[in-house]
């Protein structure tokens, strides 16, 4: 890899893409490319803290990396792959559990959400997932990890583990920083919940899009967005909806907020509606035909993911043989046959 900082992005493979994820994350991620050595991870070991169809699971990572390479991921000139397929994720994530403190995983908000929605099965890996995630961050000698609100917390404690372990046995890891998203990057919210995020596991599908869905269904779902009681096209305090919308039609267009006030200025919310789903659907049109492109070229898909592998191995293999060094374990000799 070239001498630029890295970057490691790791998303679970859970249904697809939204909007907000595109909007607020990838779109960033796509322009990081030229500037960063960036590692893209579809985190397949931490899907199974919850039970999970096989079948599904299989077919959903490769979907999921599909949709990665849709937006604009270079999986030639980045590293594209899926954690399960680079042991060395797993490894250190145990020598890792052995310098974190039960304390500090028992204080993660996380886990007791998780506990909580899945009350019949509070497993050790959902306990010790932040240990894994350090693991993911740690092996690649990051600098910088995008991160949303949600995973602040996960990345503290990956520093602090880090931290540790250097304080004892010398410089073995990089401490990684939160990659900050550039200023004006758009938060995308629900079109039915407009005070929440954008989610996938949103339970009405009307509150999200996926970067996948059909024209009609944008239409369908930007129409059923909720606004408020008043007719004017103004980012205003207390005005979720319209804001949202807004904000969204902002994003795809390239045009300041002022500057689509300006646009509807005279119109109700009706038009401004239409309007904010045609510029969707014209902005993901591209990504959509990518899509079924790319789900055409099996042999392409494999390479992608089964080169990033490799190249992740590699990488990954320099910092567990540092680890293992410093740590006291006994050199591996591999006889050859």
């Amino acid at each position: 890899m070239e001498d630029k900082k890295v970057i490691f992005s790791g998303v679970q493979p859970t249904g697809c893409i939204t909007l907000g994820n595109y909007l607020g994350a990838l779109k960033n991620w796509v322009e990081l490319q030229n500037d960063y050595n960036c590692l893209f991870s579809v985190v397949d070991l931490h899907s199974i803290t919850v039970r999970q169809d096989p079948v599904q699971l299989r077919k959903r990572c490769v979907d999921f990396l599909i949709q990665y390479l849709a937006c604009g991921i270079d999986g030639e000139s980045n590293i594209v792959y899926f954690q399960s397929h680079v042991p060395q994720h797993a490894e250190l994530s145990w020598i890792l559990n052995c310098y974190t403190y039960l304390g500090e995983l028992s204080r993660m908000t996380q886990f007791k959400d998780k506990s909580a929605k899945h009350e019949n099965n509070i497993n050790a890996g959902l306990f010790t997932y932040p240990v894994l995630m350090a693991s993911d961050i740690l092996l690649y000698q990051t600098d910088l990890v995008p991160v949303g609100h949600d995973q602040l917390q996960h990345l503290e404690l990956t520093r602090d583990i880090a931290i540790r372990f250097n304080h004892i046995y010398g410089d073995t890891f990089k401490v990684p920083e939160p990659y900050v998203v550039k200023s004006g990057a758009k938060r995308i919210m629900s079109l039915q919940n407009p005070t929440s995020k954008m989610s996938k596991s949103d339970p009405n599908e009307n509150g999200y899009i996926s970067i996948l869905d059909t024209p009609d269904a944008i239409l369908r779902k930007i129409k059923r967005a909720v606004t408020d009681s008043g007719s004017t096209i103004k980012f205003e305090e207390g005005r979720d909806g319209i804001n949202n919308l807004i904000s969204i039609y902002s994003a795809v267009t390239d045009k300041s907020v002022s500057e689509v006030e300006a646009e509807f200025d005279s119109k109700g919310y009706g038009d401004f509606k239409l309007a904010v789903a045609e510029a969707v659907i014209e902005h993901l049109r591209p990504v959509r035909e990518r899509y079924e492109d790319l789900k055409k070229n099996k042999d392409y898909i494999e390479k992608i993911y089964s080169e990033g592998a490799q190249r992740a191995a590699y990488i990954a293999q320099k910092t567990l043989s540092k680890v293992h060094r410093r740590i006291g374990y006994v050199d591996r000799k591999y006889i050859k046959k």
